[in-house]
């Protein structure tokens, strides 16, 4: 029986993960499921599947998830600090998906147990990749991708030289205004950039989908987790979402995963590595599908894309910045602050403000990657970013 953890278990993720253990109780032991507001669903969760421990992101809502769990024998723990004591709970694999930064610090205890670590938190990599690596390095942990694109390419490579890669090329979806006229754009709603053509995501990801700012995490993602140059990676649109990813050898081949645009393709290929085994997943028939669309990304629709070259260009905690920015940038236009478009300038902003040395953020720039340095870029690109934001609305 192994012994697992799913962290951000009520998200579209962790729910997904849930399924497939729920299809075969007997095989696993649920260390740890840990949740945000959503209280029912995290209680609901802990007792279907028998878990030993269930965290709740929010301190104010631990009075809420005891009272939901009382009399199942289940312990309960809220807060930042309690999700980072769960990661430090012995477990064979753990599902990160937690979104944000907020990921980083459970994720990195994992691998200090010699836990597989499913990642499906991008932003882990993005912030701080090589303190990522280099812990699961240190500790013989091992790395599994979770996002489609990562879980793609990673099954492209098996029995593959990375000498012989030429170019790795991640699809999107193009989001939900891909087809948009671009002048509409900056009008754009939050209910409208909510609904996403493909997948059933989260509201933050489906957003971030729109704005291209998920496929932007994902290239430096791809830089970090691969360890190939930049000008290797390459992002086209593929609106049917059914190739994941493609990887180009240097005698020409392309190798493709496709896949029906469902999720637990990558979490049952992570949860069963090195294995192979059935999974509830539809199976594509070419001939209904009948044809696959391409086209390139336009620069002035997806300016997210450009920063994440600028950040992989800077490196250190350029990455850090750029997600703490995001981020922040992400909960003001949900909040009705600023406008779509706003988003990717108000994170421009921040990272020029960062690059030239201004600001709160000065003194950073050269500063060693360890888990203090990067959570306080975090903490500093958040406040920069709010100001930022404050400015701009007058």
């Amino acid at each position: 029986m192994r012994r697992v953890s799913i962290f951000g278990a009520t998200g579209s993720i962790g729910q997904n993960t849930l399924d497939l253990i729920r299809r075969d109780p007997a095989g696993y032991d649920v260390v740890a499921v840990t949740g945000g507001h959503n209280i029912a669903q995290l209680a609901q969760d802990a007792v279907a599947v028998r878990a030993d421990l269930a965290v709740t992101a929010f301190e104010d809502r631990l009075d809420d998830l005891r009272a939901a769990l009382a009399d199942t024998g289940i312990e309960v723990a809220a807060g930042q600090a309690a999700l980072t004591e769960a990661g430090a709970r012995p477990a064979d694999w753990v599902m990160s998906a937690i979104v944000g930064a907020a990921g980083l610090a459970p994720g990195l205890e994992a691998l200090k147990q010699g836990a597989t670590l499913a990642l499906a938190n991008k932003e882990s990599l993005v912030c701080a990749g090589a303190l990522v690596l280099e812990t699961a390095r240190q500790n013989n942990a091992r790395l599994l991708p979770v996002d489609s694109e990562h879980s793609a390419v990673f099954q492209a490579l098996v029995g593959e030289d990375m000498d012989a890669v030429e170019r790795i090329i991640i699809t999107a979806s193009g989001g939900a205004f891909r087809d948009w006229p671009l002048d509409a754009l900056r009008n754009a709603t939050l209910k409208q950039a909510s609904a996403h053509p493909n997948w059933d995501m989260g509201q933050r990801i489906t957003i971030d989908s729109a704005s291209m700012f998920n496929k932007a995490l994902e290239v430096i993602e791809t830089r970090e987790y691969f360890g190939i140059f930049p000008e290797q990676i390459e992002v086209i649109i593929h609106p049917e979402s059914m190739i994941h990813a493609l990887v180009g050898f240097r005698d020409g081949a392309l190798m493709a995963h496709l896949g029906a645009p469902d999720m637990r393709h990558a979490i049952g290929y992570a949860l069963h590595w090195p294995d192979r085994r059935d999974l509830p997943v539809a199976r594509l028939d070419l001939a209904q599908v009948s044809q696959l669309n391409f086209r390139a990304p336009e620069d002035a629709r997806y300016p997210a894309l450009r920063l994440a070259r600028d950040v992989m260009a800077q490196g250190g905690l350029a990455g850090a910045v750029f997600n703490a920015a995001k981020e922040r940038a992400l909960d003001g236009f949900i909040a009705g602050r600023v406008g779509f478009l706003d988003m990717a300038e108000i994170v421009e902003e921040v990272l020029t403000r960062f690059q030239a040395q201004k600001g709160p953020l000065a003194g950073l720039i050269d500063a060693p990657m360890t888990l203090d340095n990067v959570t306080q870029t975090d903490h500093l690109a958040r406040e920069y970013a709010d100001k930022v934001m404050n400015e701009r609305a007058g």
